[in-house]
């Protein structure tokens, strides 16, 4: 059997408004650029028809196939079941209201070819491509977020939160399966794992249009990612993420 070379996940949680439009997109642009690629949707136990949904369009797109969490479970936990069953060599995943076009994943899968293992988007490294900014609240809230998650991890990125990263499929095995977060949260810690782990990471600027439908708080979910960090902290004392990793072979994923 032959495997794409590139996955796409997209978690979804009551995306069905949006999900139709952004699945267009996704396909049109895998199509267009002639990606070998499958597209991953993973529903975190939506209560509205967002599974009908892609099931409905995946019947006609042969790129999409639907993956189903066991109720809702969260971000973190939606991405790591989805780069964990994704079939491809080089796996990524994006926000479902495509925040980041998806063609800037042409950039990540560049700084991948280039020898990177990880290559995560980042909204900072050059702020006139934002398009769309986020309110100045929210930019003043992520901003001192980015700044302890820094300082108390250690992470040199100028943008740890960017819903838009790539993996190498060794790379995502690892780091995975290592994953604790299951939250907002998660996406510190997948850096933290991946630069312990002895993987190179590469910051990609990409373009960004702030979505006011986001669902994120910053004082409720803030305080959620600050407890989150400490998880991280406490895990790599207790030496969570050095113990061993099985390799997951892509034929025990077909079903």
């Amino acid at each position: 059997m032959s495997y794409p070379q590139f996955s796409i996940v997209i978690p979804a949680y009551n995306e069905a408004a949006r999900i139709p439009a952004t699945l267009d997109a996704v396909v049109a642009c895998v199509r267009n650029r002639g990606w070998s690629a499958e597209v991953v949707v993973v529903n975190d136990g939506s209560r509205d028809a967002t599974a009908d949904v892609v099931r409905g369009f995946s019947s006609v797109h042969s790129e999409v196939r639907l993956l189903e969490n066991p109720g809702n479970h969260g971000k973190g936990y939606s991405v790591r079941n989805g780069l964990l069953r994704s079939l491809g060599e080089i796996v990524m995943f994006t926000d479902a209201d495509l925040s980041a076009p998806i063609e800037e994943a042409q950039g990540l899968f560049d700084a991948i070819a280039r020898g990177a293992d990880i290559a995560i988007g980042s909204r900072w490294l050059e702020r006139s491509r934002q398009t769309i900014r986020q309110p100045l609240y929210r930019r003043f809230f992520g901003r001192c977020f980015n700044a302890v998650t820094r300082a108390v991890m250690g992470l040199p990125f100028a943008d740890t939160q960017c819903g838009f990263k790539a993996f190498t499929r060794a790379a995502a095995q690892t780091v995975c399966q290592l994953q604790t977060i299951d939250r907002w949260g998660f996406d510190p810690e997948i850096l933290f794992i991946a630069l312990k782990r002895g993987y190179r990471i590469e910051e990609v600027p990409v373009s960004w249009a702030h979505d006011e439908r986001s669902r994120i708080s910053y004082l409720k979910d803030g305080m959620r990612m600050l407890e989150d960090i400490a998880i991280v902290r406490w895990n790599a004392l207790l030496g969570r993420y050095s113990r061993q990793v099985e390799r997951i072979h892509r034929a025990d994923l077909v079903e």
